[in-house]
């Protein structure tokens, strides 16, 4: 199935940031309609009411380095 990336952002942010974009985007989960914006791009889409719901952590070490990277996933999707 191809991918369609229809919106990324990433940037360094401070936890209590990320913490308040959660709280937001919850709230507009919940509410059944996401927006997500940055400075040059705008996608708006709605959320079903069951949608499949995927919380993922994992440790990832770099092969060269041995450098350790966590990274915590939060994933909603669903069909149409």
């Amino acid at each position: 199935m191809p991918e369609e990336q229809l919106f990324k952002t990433e940037e360094s942010t401070a936890r209590a940031e990320i913490a308040d974009a959660l709280v937001a985007a919850a709230e507009e989960v919940e509410a059944g309609s996401v927006r997500l914006t940055d400075a040059s791009d705008e996608v708006t889409v709605e959320v079903p009411e069951n949608p499949q719901f995927e919380v993922e952590l994992e440790r990832l070490t770099d092969s060269e380095t041995g450098e350790e990277r966590y990274e915590l996933e939060y994933e909603i999707r669903w069909t149409r």
